[in-house]
C-alpha cells in the first residue's frame, strides 16, 4: 500500500477519533509531511477528515465513502485472501470481471462500484446504477462443480443479500423467485449470473455474480418507468440501522454480502441455504402468472430442491418453472 491508502486504513480503524499526525507518521514510518500530502489527497477526493491543532485528524463518522479500508474492517479474517477492487464510477462490474477472467486471473477477486455507466441486469436490461445512494459488486469464482450446479450461486446470493441487508438495516427482507431481493415491498436488490463453460469437461471455465443494491433513494427519485418497483434499503433518514447512523451502511452491506455469500459459495453443493431461501420466498402461496409464453397462472406452492417454482393450476396440474419471471398481484 502507498501512504495514502495506509492513512486512510489507520483511520478507518480508529474513525470518529483523533490521531495526532506524529503518530501517523511514527506507526507508517514516513515522515508528518507525507502523512499532511496523504490526508490533503484524501479530502480532496471527498474524505470528511477534520484537523485540529493539538488533536490530530479525524475521518468523521458521517463518511460514507466506500473504499477497500472501509469494507475490510468488516470482513471475516479468513476471507483476507480476497481481493478486492472498489471504483467510483465503472461501466459495469460484470464486465470487469469478465475482462479479468479472460486474463486468467484466480477465483476472488471482487470488484465494487459506487456507480455503473453501464450496468446490466437480466434478460438484456438495464441496471440503474447511480451514484452516492447505491452499491455494485461482482465476484469471480472459477468452480470446480457442474454447469447446472452453479445455477445456485444466483440463489445462494439472493440470500446472502437478504441477510445482508436484514443484519445491517434492521428491515425485513424477502426474496422474489428468481433473484430479487425485496424490503418494504419494493426491489432493493438485483442479481445477474454470467458464465462460460468448457465443453470437453462439461465444468465452468469461471462465473460471475454481479449483486446491485438500491441503499437510499437517489437524488430526485427513480426514474418513472421503475419507480413503482423499485426502492431503498433505507426509506428516510430516521429509518436506518446502526450502520447507517454512523454512515457506513453501504461498506458494511458489501463487507456482509462478502461474508455471507462466500461462505455459501464453499458449501455450494450442500445447499445449506435452501431452506432460508424457501423461507424468505414471499410468493409462495399467491397467484402468479408468467411473463414469457407459454403463460402459465396457478398458485405458488412450492420451490423444490433444485431452485424450481411449482405452479399449481386451476384444473389441478402442477407446473415446473425452472427459469424466467413472474408477475404477482400483490407484495407482502
Amino acid at each position: 500500500m502507498n501512504v495514502k491508502e495506509q492513512v486512510l486504513e489507520t483511520l478507518e480503524k480508529q474513525k470518529g477519533e483523533h490521531i495526532s499526525g506524529a503518530q501517523l507518521a511514527a506507526t507508517l514510518g514516513v515522515s508528518r509531511n507525507a502523512v499532511w500530502k496523504a490526508v490533503k489527497s484524501l479530502q480532496e477526493e471527498g474524505y470528511c477528515i477534520t484537523a485540529g491543532t493539538n488533536r490530530g485528524y479525524c475521518l468523521k463518522l458521517e463518511n460514507d465513502i466506500i473504499s477497500v479500508q472501509s469494507i475490510s474492517k468488516y470482513l471475516n479474517p479468513e476471507l483476507s485472501e480476497l481481493t478486492l477492487e472498489v471504483y467510483k464510477s465503472i461501466d459495469s462490474t460484470n464486465n470487469r470481471i469478465k475482462e479479468y477472467a479472460a486474463q486468467g486471473k484466480p477465483e476472488g477477486v471482487i470488484v465494487i462500484a459506487e456507480t455503473q455507466t453501464a450496468g446490466r441486469g437480466r434478460m438484456g436490461r438495464s441496471f440503474y446504477s447511480p451514484p452516492v445512494s447505491g452499491v455494485y459488486i461482482s465476484f469471480l469464482f472459477r468452480p470446480q462443480f457442474s454447469a447446472q450446479e452453479s445455477l445456485f450461486l444466483t440463489t445462494a446470493a439472493a440470500v446472502a443479500a437478504a441477510e445482508a441487508i436484514e443484519m445491517v438495516s434492521g428491515n425485513q427482507a424477502g426474496i422474489k423467485w428468481v433473484n430479487d431481493v425485496f424490503c418494504h415491498g419494493k426491489k432493493v436488490c438485483g442479481i445477474l449470473t454470467e458464465a462460460s463453460m468448457n465443453v470437453e469437461t462439461g465444468l465452468l471455465e469461471y462465473a460471475v455474480t454481479g449483486i446491485g443494491f438500491n441503499v437510499r433513494e437517489p437524488e430526485g427519485g427513480f426514474p418513472e418507468e421503475i419507480r413503482e418497483i423499485a426502492g431503498p434499503i433505507f426509506l428516510n433518514q430516521k429509518d436506518h440501522g446502526l450502520a447507517d447512523s454512523d454512515g457506513e451502511a453501504r461498506s458494511r452491506i458489501v463487507a456482509e454480502m462478502i461474508n455471507r455469500f462466500w461462505n455459501y459459495y464453499k458449501h455450494l453443493t450442500e445447499r445449506t441455504f435452501m431452506t432460508e431461501y424457501k423461507r424468505r420466498s414471499f410468493l409462495l402461496g399467491q397467484q402468479v402468472r408468467t411473463l414469457s409464453e407459454p403463460v402459465v397462472t396457478g398458485r405458488a406452492v412450492d420451490i423444490d430442491e433444485q431452485g424450481h417454482l411449482i405452479l399449481e393450476c386451476e384444473d389441478g396440474r402442477r407446473v415446473e418453472l425452472s427459469s424466467g419471471e413472474v408477475s404477482v398481484r400483490s407484495v407482502n
